[in-house]
């Protein structure tokens, strides 16, 4: 007889399923899989507690690819069943795939809802600015003047910022992420599962056939210094080339501009230091936007609190405790009740 038996630690190629991955080539959504195995491996989490749970969408075929559990839900739906499975099982851990269209469009009351109650997983939103499943109609996130089979004149609808709905929402964990950058996607990762209560990251991914560059303007390797900001928690608000730019208050404003270290008198004590429990900061982060503005990546906000499975579970002990004996007979024929003639 044949046992098979799990290797002493696991490697990414142990998180990967046997199924083909079927993507369009060139896709961002196969970098961001290949930094979920990655993560996942370094977390060495377990494969049987693991559980990932998708709507509708091009990012929706991840839990086939993943040699975990895996639940392929409705449109919009992922974040009221992994809600479920949460407060069902609370030690299984949780991962929701969702993309913007899911996310911010059908699925925006059900994300709005766990980001707020904080429940205990980590909701992954690839934005690639468009629908590309059925075809590239415009998304909630398409800028202004976004032409598709939907908006053939240009889109005349403000988009949605992902990361700045999620702060405004009451989530307590908000990152973002691009997904070519496979140093820094995993630790983003395996950030949002060390937190406590829902973490909310935006993975900005490239759709090579419907929005092929979107995010060129930050992302192109000749412009990721001036155009990209890297923050991390106690430093200072940092980027260039050189490292000498930096973010700073406008004075006698709440806004940000970009300075620069050694010029008009500029010094380093000058620039703002990252502090991811400050929400207020979170929000002018996530408001920053190229080419005005070097787009911020990394853990914008992180201020742990009590997690909703946990406060369901206090009132379910309580409940109990206070009658412990009680029978469905006597439930039934206590409290409100009537008798029909």
């Amino acid at each position: 007889m044949n046992i098979t038996t799990r290797p002493e630690k696991l490697t990414p190629k142990d998180y990967a399923s046997d199924q083909e991955v079927r993507w369009c080539p060139g896709c961002g959504d196969y970098a961001i899989v290949r930094a979920m195995q990655t993560a996942l491996a370094e977390m060495q989490a377990p494969l049987e507690k693991t559980v990932f749970i998708s709507g509708i969408g091009c990012a929706a075929r991840f839990p086939y690819y993943m040699a975990t559990y895996g639940f392929h839900t409705i449109h919009g739906r992922a974040a009221a069943l992994a809600t479920g499975a949460k407060i069902a099982n609370p030690d299984l851990d949780i991962w929701v795939i969702s993309g913007d269209g899911d996310s911010l469009s059908i699925g925006g009351n059900h994300l709005l809802h766990v980001l707020r109650r904080n429940v205990d997983l980590q909701y992954i939103l690839f934005n690639n600015e468009i629908y590309g499943l059925t075809k590239g109609q415009y998304s909630p996130t398409s800028r202004v003047g976004t032409k598709s089979p939907s908006t053939p004149m240009g889109s005349v609808d403000s988009p949605v910022s992902a990361t700045e709905f999620a702060i405004g929402c009451g989530a307590r964990f908000v990152a973002r992420g691009i997904d070519s950058q496979l140093k820094q996607l995993p630790n983003l990762f395996i950030r949002a599962k060390e937190h406590k209560g829902t973490s909310f990251v935006e993975v900005l991914q490239n759709c090579i056939v419907y929005a092929d560059g979107i995010y060129s303007e930050f992302t192109e390797k000749s412009v990721v210094d001036d155009m990209q900001i890297v923050v991390e928690h106690g430093k200072p608000l940092l980027f260039g080339k050189d490292g000498d730019r930096g973010i700073r208050l406008v004075p006698g404003r709440m806004e940000v501009e970009v300075v620069t270290v050694g010029k008009k008198g500029i010094e380093v004590k000058d620039i703002l230091v990252h502090d991811e429990t400050n929400k207020m900061m979170a929000h002018l982060l996530a408001c920053m936007e190229a080419p005005k503005l070097p787009v911020a990546i990394g853990v914008l906000y992180c201020e742990p609190g009590p997690t909703y499975e946990a406060g369901v579970y206090e009132q379910i002990d309580a409940a109990i405790k206070a009658a412990p004996k009680a029978s469905l007979r006597d439930l039934m024929q206590s409290g409100a009740t009537w008798t029909v003639e």
